[in-house]
């Protein structure tokens, strides 16, 4: 009789767990499929394409990058910047001069952007430790305002105001495909590859800390999360990777000038982030796209008033989507999964 009982209660323990397992597995699969989907469709685009609406979506994963660094900063880490245009300029500029001046092949400037930004990221945090919310705002927003005239001052170096033609990265012969497509994949492989980095990093335990940190930086530092260490480390990581997109920025448009780097890139950067969704896996996706496209769709609207367009669109997401567009998506998907598990439910 007491085997009885203990098989039954061995059964009985291992059948919740293997609902909770297939739960879990459940829970996974649509991600999964969602991500393979959208990389199929993204490496089948530009065979499908003209070659400008390749370049364009070229650029939105270029931004995608970059809003996923920002994303890491203040949707993860409760940080804020209003002057990460400044990095991705920094990226752009510093692939420019090595391609240009010292005759860097352009793979090498990856790693060469990404020191230099790092590097500057972190130098950027330190300061930062005693600062939050609208004087930490403030600093970045300096930081972006007094880069673009450093950039002409330095002429030499930078090409100053008529700024630095470079030569695009040339496809090789073995890969058949056209320039347009080449720079294409090189944005879409450093998209992939970002975002895999970023997900890694947010499973582990410095995800889980950078999480405390936003979450109650008191408590954090209680249960012995060292709030130095990891701000500055989002400020380097984040800068990093505005500095890889600066980079990729410079192959796909051969040419960098101060005035392309402006204020009003970090503040749409930021808006774009927002409108996609702070602190979501989608968001620095659709986020990348808005940054491109809708700026465009607003000149054609209006070409006397492109701003108005740009700011009333923002306006109207912000409305009907507070949470961005990836949260209002995932409601929506939530919302559908109720209606089958319902529908199903019925049927039986």
């Amino acid at each position: 009789m007491s085997e009885l009982n203990t098989i039954s209660t061995t059964s009985t323990s291992v059948a919740p767990s293997a609902a909770s397992f297939a739960d879990r597995l459940g829970q996974l699969r649509w991600p999964v499929i969602t991500t393979a989907v959208v990389i199929l469709v993204a490496c089948a685009a530009p065979f499908q394409l003209v070659p400008f609406h390749t370049f364009q979506l070229a650029m939105a994963m270029i931004y995608a990058v970059t809003l996923l660094g920002l994303n890491l900063l203040v949707g993860h880490t409760g940080q804020i910047s209003l002057g990460h245009g400044a990095f991705f300029a920094v990226g752009a500029y510093t692939a420019a001069v090595a391609m240009e001046r010292w005759d860097t092949p352009y793979f090498a400037t990856i790693p060469i952007a990404a020191a230099v930004t790092f590097a500057l990221g972190f130098a950027l945090g330190i300061p930062a430790l005693r600062l939050r919310g609208l004087y930490l705002a403030l600093v970045t927003l300096a930081i972006a305002i007094f880069l673009v005239p450093l950039l002409k001052r330095f002429d030499g170096l930078t090409g100053g105001s008529m700024g630095l033609t470079v030569t695009k990265p040339v496809p090789p012969a073995w890969t058949g495909l056209a320039e347009d497509q080449w720079l294409y994949f090189l944005a879409l492989v450093t998209t992939v590859l970002s975002f895999v980095l970023v997900a890694g990093m947010l499973r582990s335990r410095v995800g889980r800390a950078l999480h405390a940190v936003r979450d109650n930086e008191i408590a954090a530092e209680v249960l012995g999360v060292n709030l130095a260490h990891y701000k500055t480390l989002a400020f380097a990581w984040s800068a990093l990777l505005a500095g890889v997109a600066g980079c990729v920025y410079t192959w796909v448009i051969a040419f960098v000038s101060p005035d392309s780097f402006a204020l009003t890139l970090s503040v749409t950067l930021l808006a774009g982030l927002v409108v996609g969704g702070l602190g979501t896996t989608w968001g620095p996706v659709l986020g990348g796209l808005f940054v491109m496209f809708v700026p465009s769709f607003a000149q054609d609207v209006n070409q006397a008033a492109p701003g108005v367009i740009f700011g009333l669109l923002i306006i109207a997401v912000m409305y009907l989507a507070p949470t961005g567009l990836a949260g209002l998506a995932g409601r929506l998907a939530q919302r559908l999964g109720h209606l089958v598990r319902k529908g199903k439910t019925h049927a039986h």
